[in-house]
Formats: C-alpha cells, structure tokens, sequence
C-alpha cells in the first residue's frame, strides 16, 4: 500500500490513465474527484463488500425445493 500526503487541488495517476484529484477537505473528510476511461469500474469499497455479501447469500439456496420441482 502506498501512502502519501496531498493538498486541496492535488492530484495522483494510477497508470497513464487514472487521476484523482483532492477536491475539499474539512471536517475530517476528504472529497476526492476520480477521472477514468469508462471501462473502468469505480465502488466504494463498502458497496462492494455489500453486493459480494448479498450475492454469497444469494448462492445459499435450499436445494430441497429445486428436488420438489424436479419430482414433479
């Protein structure tokens, strides 16, 4: 992991075609702005987490139904 210190109106490249760019600071958060090609998917990563988990719940099925179904 890579850490490092940035002002207001500051910027970091993520390859030759990702900038983020620090937009505001106060009250103990900072407002970043992301520019990206649009193939490139950008979550917070606790969205992320969410889906991933709602969608590790989806897996858990009772397959108990879907053998009801096939003896019909």
């Amino acid at each position: 992991m890579l850490a490092i210190k940035r002002k207001k109106g500051e910027s970091i490249l993520i390859g030759e075609n990702v900038e983020i760019t620090i937009v505001d600071i106060a009250n103990g958060s900072v407002k970043i702005a992301i520019e990206a090609p649009r193939d490139v998917t950008i979550l917070r990563k606790e969205l992320y987490k969410e889906v991933e988990e709602e969608n590790k719940q989806a897996i858990n099925v009772d397959i108990s139904v879907l053998k009801n179904i096939k003896k019909r």
